[in-house]
């Protein structure tokens, strides 16, 4: 058995040898190879954003006070004439903003009187068959309601309106007739 131990020991052994750890590890450095080759890298390097933003404040700076100043004869200044359109901009639209709050609240109260008007409960009706319009089913057979008296109605109305409707046309035809 010794001899088996012996021999698992020489065999762990040699595996730490091959295997490199951390302290057999070779660093490398850039500076460390080729100093003979080195040659300077030849970078176009361009302005940048700063310098360009720069250029645009100074540009614009520039350009605002001219617009800002007022012209001869002491005419108001470009800046100050494009100000009043903006705010006579503003101005029509606080007309719109009040005249369509004024609207609002008008619809509203009317909304208000017409739910909460009485109505009436009458209904004229223009013809009496709307009565049988319903459906015949869950009505027994010869249990229609009597409608003479209905139809009797309403063929009176007619007669009166037919009546008011020719004297109306005879009142026309006279008029017609003196001029």
């Amino acid at each position: 058995m010794s001899a088996l131990r012996q021999t698992a020991a020489q065999v762990a052994r040699r595996a730490r040898t091959v295997r490199p750890g951390p302290l057999r590890t070779k660093r490398s450095y850039a500076s460390e190879h080729g100093h003979d080759h080195h040659h300077e890298h030849n970078v176009e390097e361009s302005f940048g954003v700063a310098f360009y933003g720069a250029l645009a404040v100074i540009a614009s700076s520039v350009a605002i006070y001219k617009i800002s100043r007022p012209g001869p004869n002491g005419e108001l200044s470009t800046l100050h004439k494009y100000w009043q359109k903006v705010s006579d901009f503003g101005n029509q639209w606080e007309t719109r903003a009040q005249v369509m709050a004024a609207a609002l609240e008008q619809a509203s109260h009317d909304k208000h009187l017409l739910l909460h008007a009485d109505r009436s409960k009458h209904h004229e009706l223009t013809y009496p068959e709307v009565f049988t319009h319903g459906s015949p089913h869950n009505i027994p057979a010869g249990h229609y309601p009597r409608l003479d008296k209905v139809i009797a109605h309403y063929q009176k109305l007619h007669v009166e309106e037919e009546a008011r409707k020719a004297k109306k046309l005879a009142a026309e035809a006279s008029k017609q007739s003196q001029q």
